[in-house]
């Protein structure tokens, strides 16, 4: 793609959505997602070498499960007429992975990135969206880690007692990624009952209030946390 002229734009524009509907957020990250794209094809087609823009969005979602594309419908434990009574909605999306929930007192990363702005590696970015949440866990003196073979951050790996605390689903096209994160902050892990996390049979999840013991942790706080460690591990400029 040109790449000796390339003019790498490390800038992230942030974006704070609220509590707002997962398919309204869905299709604006997809508006987003498309924007990158259609910029890298034009530089591609016209010999250009326009920068391409960068976006992290921070949500919550009211009650929502949603499926990925390698996904089996079967770890949704509940019919629709359930769904209902929950007042939760079910979406079948074109993320990687198996079946996750979203509700308020979780946050929701979407990191919309061009990562041809700072590497050419889906490995490596999962495993540095995974490090943003270990070391923001750190701050309140809980340890994290990863689980081999299953993306996201996990506590008591290897133990009886392993619970996943931040889930992760991306999608990528010519390296623009979309999706994210959902880091369970003050979740009602109840809603949890209603499906296999992940598609993994016999694996708990938690959220950091229940392992701080305390009825409410700031989400404010930690946002401010993920910033921090999400601009020191790419190396980017939040704006």
């Amino acid at each position: 793609m040109f790449k000796d002229n390339f003019h790498l734009n490390k800038v992230v524009t942030l974006q704070e959505l609220g509590l707002k509907d997962y398919k309204e957020t869905w299709d604006y990250q997809e508006s987003l997602f498309k924007g990158i794209l259609d910029q890298k094809i034009r530089n591609r087609r016209e010999e250009r070498t326009d920068p391409t823009s960068n976006y992290l969005l921070f949500v919550e979602h009211p009650h929502v499960y949603t499926l990925g594309k390698s996904g089996d419908k079967s770890n949704l434990l509940i019919d629709e007429e359930q769904l209902k009574q929950k007042n939760a909605s079910f979406y079948k999306i074109n993320r990687g992975g198996d079946i996750t929930y979203h509700g308020p007192g979780q946050i929701v990363g979407y990191p919309i990135l061009d990562l041809e702005n700072f590497f050419s590696d889906i490995h490596k970015y999962l495993r540095l969206l995974e490090e943003v949440i270990i070391l923001t866990l750190a701050e309140y003196g809980v340890k994290a880690e990863r689980s081999s073979g299953e993306t996201g951050v996990w506590l008591d790996v290897g133990t009886p007692f392993a619970r996943k605390i931040c889930a992760m689903g991306v999608r990528a096209s010519r390296w623009v990624t979309m999706h994210g994160f959902a880091f369970n902050v003050n979740a009602d892990l109840g809603y949890f009952d209603n499906i296999v996390p992940c598609g993994i049979k016999g694996k708990a999840v938690t959220s950091l209030n229940v392992e701080l013991g305390v009825p409410e942790v700031s989400t404010v706080e930690i946002k401010e946390k993920i910033k921090k460690h999400f601009t020191a591990l790419f190396e980017a400029e939040l704006r």
